[in-house]
């Protein structure tokens, strides 16, 4: 089938980050924002850790934020999400200095608008581990709007993560899209190469290119941006 649509992944793809620094100074700030409220640092960022782990492992019962808070209240505090508008407060304010250790490409939001003006539709698959608020951010910080993208993955709207690839079956049933119609961009080899199983297309972003998987880059068509598109108009063009 013709190429419909266009899934982009976003930390290390459209948004450019160092993840040693970005999970170094997000929870940094967050352990500084809700010590005041109680919590105790090593205690709040194991807690995120394990219900980031339990998402991952989330079978689709539940949606991954409800996954997430029963397992982070199990282990860190009983009534914790009586405490998620402080959190989102977190997010809204100082979560915003994250920025600061991320860079920004601006040929990554000229390549979501030439493939759009391509006639193609787009979606932001990135792993859906954050609530929407910090997504929303995230994608701003790229240089991008959420409306760039008819949908962008969240723990509110998802039952699974990457590397799973219901993660990505779940994504495309949403849009109304056979795999063989979509090609999934992303730059993590281990976490974004799954969507091939389902029929997919797969493109690797190599400017932070992560392969701690084994997968060899040699097996998909990778490069920077300008190669994307090229690679998406030879498509185009079959």
């Amino acid at each position: 089938m013709a190429l419909k649509m266009v899934l982009f992944d976003l930390d290390g793809t459209l948004l450019p980050m160092d993840q040693d620094k970005f999970v170094k100074s997000y929870f940094g700030l967050l352990a500084k924002k809700m010590v005041g409220f109680g919590y105790k640092p090593d205690a709040l960022i194991d807690g995120v850790w394990k219900g980031t782990g339990a998402m991952v492992k989330n079978n689709g019962a539940k949606t991954n934020e409800s996954v997430f808070w029963e397992t982070f209240a199990h282990l860190v505090k009983e009534n914790a999400a009586e405490d998620i508008p402080i959190f989102e407060e977190f997010y809204r304010v100082d979560f915003q200095n994250v920025k600061d250790v991320c860079g920004c490409n601006p040929n990554a939001a000229k390549a979501v608008k030439r493939i759009k003006d391509m006639g193609l539709r787009t979606a932001l698959a990135t792993n859906p581990i954050f609530p929407s608020i910090a997504t929303e951010s995230r994608i701003k910080w790229a240089g991008l709007s959420p409306s760039d993208f008819e949908k962008y993955t969240s723990y509110e709207n998802s039952h699974f993560c990457k590397p799973n690839p219901k993660y990505f079956a779940e994504v495309i049933e949403d849009l109304g899209v056979e795999p063989d119609e979509c090609l999934m961009v992303g730059n993590d080899l281990g976490e974004d190469t799954p969507a091939e199983s389902l029929g997919m297309k797969v493109f690797i972003v190599t400017d932070c290119l992560i392969e701690k998987s084994g997968v060899s880059l040699d097996d998909y068509p990778h490069g920077g941006f300008d190669e994307l598109a090229e690679y998406v108009e030879e498509i185009m063009e079959k």
